[in-house]
């Protein structure tokens, strides 16, 4: 997968550098000719030395601890799976917060926070499948999500389900249709449908927390908090399986607390509600940790799919509650 953006930890590809050998002069580990005495070879390799490299990166040897490979190919090594880190699980952690605030204040406040987790969810998902820039792709997705939240508002409660995926349905579509202009090569044309179908898929299902203030919006408060506890406790540095293990954990209790606050009777719906949200925060990291990720994959989609992936699980159990 290309990247166009240097992933942190890791070497990129480089452009071969040149060797600094002036027109006429010896290439570097040839032979001396003959008859020249080595007085005129020592002094004509003196003047190589002082001249100006030439513009374009002329004059610059590659070192002899590169990384890089024949072509200036860079060798990965490691595991490409890197996890988002602290800074990322911040970010959700805030964004999550906003939306757990805003919930009991009613639509208009949740679709502040709601933009926002669009946006990264799309520009996000787009870089990490190294598609980039990608700015029609983009705009098509978030205006996807746009379009879905502008239906939800419309739509009474008892219609959010079908205003969703009536929404879905025409952006899929739509993005199929553009597709057909595509002149790429077959490869690289599903690739780019496969990016823009996921891409308006999570875009849209992220307004499953707009859908769901209409139906409990207490199921919002404990899925957001649920979210931002789970993904700050797998930024901890520990073994992964422990981190895993603390996520889920401080999800259901994160839930069942942000429940409580909420008003939600019992504690059984509340702690499903986390355990789901923890679920999904964890799949949503594991997916932005995947193949070398840039800090700009860790700053959108690293923030954004943990939530994303959480707002339609998290609306589903508020309506079949």
């Amino acid at each position: 997968m290309s990247r166009s953006e240097e992933p942190y930890g890791q070497g990129r590809p480089h452009p071969a550098p040149l060797t600094d050998a002036a027109p006429g002069a010896p290439a570097p580990g040839a032979a001396p000719a003959a008859g020249v005495p080595p007085q005129a070879r020592t002094t004509e390799a003196a003047a190589g030395a002082a001249r100006p490299a030439a513009p374009g990166g002329r004059g610059r040897r590659r070192k002899s601890a590169s990384r890089h490979g024949p072509g200036g190919v860079a060798e990965r090594t490691g595991s490409p799976i890197i996890e988002p880190g602290p800074e990322p699980a911040a970010l959700t952690l805030a964004l999550a917060a906003l939306l757990a605030v805003a919930a009991p204040l009613g639509n208009l406040a949740v679709l502040a926070p709601l933009l926002l987790l669009q946006a990264l969810t799309a520009a996000g998902w787009y870089r990490l499948n190294g598609m980039w820039p990608a700015r029609q792709g983009i705009a098509l997705a978030f205006l996807a999500g746009v379009s879905a939240d502008v239906a939800l508002l419309a739509a009474p409660a008892e219609h959010t389900d079908t205003a969703l995926l009536g929404t879905l349905g025409i952006w899929v579509l739509l993005v199929l249709l553009l597709q057909l202009r595509n002149h790429s090569a077959p490869e690289e044309r599903l690739y780019a449908l496969t990016a823009g179908v996921a891409a308006t898929v999570l875009t849209v299902f992220a307004a499953g927390f707009l859908a769901t203030v209409d139906v409990r919006w207490e199921a919002v408060t404990a899925g957001a908090a649920a979210v931002g506890a789970g993904v700050l406790l797998r930024a901890l540095p520990l073994p992964g399986p422990l981190t895993a293990v603390l996520a889920l954990a401080g999800a259901v209790g994160a839930g069942v607390v942000a429940g409580r606050i909420a008003g939600l009777d019992g504690t059984g719906f509340a702690a499903l509600v986390g355990v789901t949200a923890g679920v999904c925060a964890l799949v949503g990291l594991r997916a932005a940790s995947y193949d070398w990720p840039s800090r700009f994959v860790h700053r959108t989609a690293g923030v954004a799919l943990p939530l994303a992936l959480a707002a339609p699980a998290v609306h589903v159990l508020a309506v079949l509650a």
